[in-house]
Order: C-alpha cells, then sequence, then structure tokens
C-alpha cells in the first residue's frame, strides 16, 4: 500500500513512443522475486482474511486481475479499490467488519503488486477506467459499491465519469484527482520510505512525526522488501474539472484526511460543497494520507451508514 502509508509511487509514465510493450509493464524485476513476494503475499492473506481465501482470475484486455470474495451471501456487492502499490491485503481491517451485512469483493487490480499479471499498457486515465469496468463485468459486478482509497478513489471516480451511473455509489478515502500531485505529496513519500526501512521500533515511533500511521502496520511492512523489486507503470492520477465532478450522480462519500498529504482537505471539502452538492463530506481530524490506517474504525463506521441496506432482488446482486 505505497501511496497508502508505505514507499513507492504514483507510477510516472515515461514517453511510451519508443518503449516496447514489455518496458510499460508493471511487474516484478524477475521470477524469483515475483515468486518471493506471491508466498509471502498468499500466507499474510491467508493469516489475516476472516477465511481461506480463494484467488478468482478476472480477465480484462490489461491483463488478469485477481478477486477475493467473502462476507454476505447475498446483496449488492461491495468492490475495495487499494492504492497505489496496494492490493487486496491493504484491506485486512475491513474485511470482517465490512462483510457481516454485504458481499465483499477485494481486488489485486492489473498493474500492483498483488496476484495479478499484466500483459497491456495501463496508459491513461481511460485505460484506468475501462480496466475497472471490464473487471466488474467479468465479476457480475457492475451495480457495485466502489470503496476506494487514494489511488483507487481516483480510479473509481475515472470510472464514474467515463460510464456514467454503472456503479451503485461510491465511497472515496483520501483519493487522488481533487488536485494536482505536488511536492508537498513526494516529500510525505519520500520520508516514509525511509522510515520503512528502518528498524520496526524506530519505524513505528516515526509514524506519529511523519503522520504516516501505516509504518505502524506490521502486516503491510513485512511485504515491503519483497516489492521493492515490482516497477509500477501506470499513469499519475489527473486532476477531474469542476464539470466533470458536478456530473457523478451516485451516491458519493468522501472522507478526507484533516492533514492529508495530497491537498488542502477544507478547500476540498468546499469545492465539493460547491460542486457536488449531493456527496457527503467528512474530514477526519488528525489523519493524512494514512486515513485509512490511522482511524480505521471511523471511517469502517462511516462505510457502514453510508451502504444501503442490501436487497437481494438488487442489480448486480449475488
Amino acid at each position: 500500500m505505497k501511496a497508502d502509508g508505505g514507499p513507492g509511487d504514483f507510477g510516472r509514465l515515461r514517453d511510451s513512443g519508443r518503449l516496447r510493450d514489455s518496458r510499460r509493464l508493471s511487474d516484478f524485476t524477475n521470477d524469483r522475486a515475483r515468486q518471493r513476494f506471491h508466498s509471502a503475499y498468499r500466507e499474510a492473506l491467508t493469516r489475516l482474511w476472516p477465511e481461506p481465501p480463494t484467488p478468482i482470475p478476472v480477465p480484462t484486455r490489461y491483463g488478469e486481475a485477481v478477486a477475493y470474495r467473502t462476507g454476505a451471501a447475498h446483496g449488492t456487492p461491495v468492490v475495495l479499490l487499494p492504492g497505489a502499490g496496494g492490493s487486496a491485503l491493504a484491506w485486512h481491517r475491513y474485511i470482517e467488519r465490512l462483510g457481516r451485512n454485504h458481499p465483499i469483493i477485494a481486488l489485486d487490480p492489473v498493474g500492483e503488486p498483488g496476484a495479478a499479471r499484466q500483459t497491456h499498457p495501463i496508459s491513461t486515465a481511460h485505460d484506468a477506467a475501462a480496466f475497472l469496468c471490464e473487471a466488474l463485468a467479468a465479476l457480475d459486478a457492475e451495480h457495485a459499491h466502489l470503496v476506494g482509497m487514494s489511488y483507487g478513489g481516483w480510479t473509481a471516480l475515472r470510472h464514474e465519469v467515463e460510464f456514467p451511473g454503472r456503479a451503485a455509489s461510491l465511497t472515496l478515502l483520501d483519493p487522488a484527482g481533487f488536485g494536482h500531485v505536488g511536492a508537498r505529496f513526494w516529500a510525505w513519500l519520500i520520508a516514509g520510505g525511509l522510515a520503512a526501512l528502518t528498524p520496526g521500533p524506530v519505524r513505528r515511533r516515526l509514524a506519529g512525526p511523519l503522520r504516516n500511521a501505516a509504518l505502524r502496520d506490521d502486516e503491510l511492512m513485512s511485504l515491503l522488501p519483497l516489492t521493492m523489486a515490482f516497477r509500477r507503470r501506470l499513469p499519475v492520477p489527473d486532476a477531474l474539472t469542476d464539470d466533470e465532478l458536478n456530473a457523478i450522480a451516485v451516491p458519493t462519500l468522501v472522507l478526507l484526511g484533516e492533514r492529508s498529504a495530497l491537498y488542502p482537505a477544507a478547500e476540498v471539502a468546499a469545492r465539493l460543497a460547491r460542486v457536488m452538492p449531493a456527496a457527503r463530506t467528512e474530514i477526519v481530524p488528525g489523519a493524512s494520507h494514512d486515513l485509512p490506517v490511522h482511524s480505521p474504525e471511523l471511517v469502517a463506521d462511516h462505510i457502514e451508514r453510508f451502504l444501503p441496506a442490501d436487497r437481494s432482488d438488487a442489480p448486480g446482486s449475488r
């Protein structure tokens, strides 16, 4: 979960005109690195999931994503989208609680370090939205509640702009897309990356001063050395325009960290009140871009209150 607390980046896309497709795909640097990561990742999922996780292949034109279903047997699915450099494991604090009342689909997206494999470049915002659209269709979850942190929130926003009305709702946790990614974010990210490489006791102590609660999450941090061999090649999130945001009509919940490293939260909240008056926007005190790890119980409370009561006959329900 690099952009949501661990080191990494949003993956600046290099000049694609002179690069072979293989140079434009996210992947591990070699087979040994891939195998070591997958072994540790499977072990972590098995240990932290409420039931043994069964990977579900999700074919798209961009490669094969992987999904993990759990939770309630009936109702409109809740699809969980991780941040940049993240995977389904990023949601381990939420799976059991959200799954009590809703079917849960946690996704390993194409282009991120997880069980997915990329075969075709994702070079633009349209590609990112199209990938998600195809993945949801393959999962028979086109009318799902989309819950995304950071990059996953931006992907959900872009999906709704490109394919309006398909999602049942959007829940966005300190998402990208409300402004350009600036120096403040890169400084926060680099500081967290350096701190993550220090011994455990030091790393955990640095979480407070650096406003990065993910540094205290030993489960996520344990995979960090193995993800260093992953090369991420996805587009940097662009900023949505007022018109694009105004056109989003599905129920939307936006949770912002009071001290977000991405943007001034109060300014974003004021903008959303103007251009998305129907959206619910909350600022979480004390949180930065580490919001999902900083305040998991509070975030889960907000999500549960926001999601409507499920109906087994709702479109897309299973």
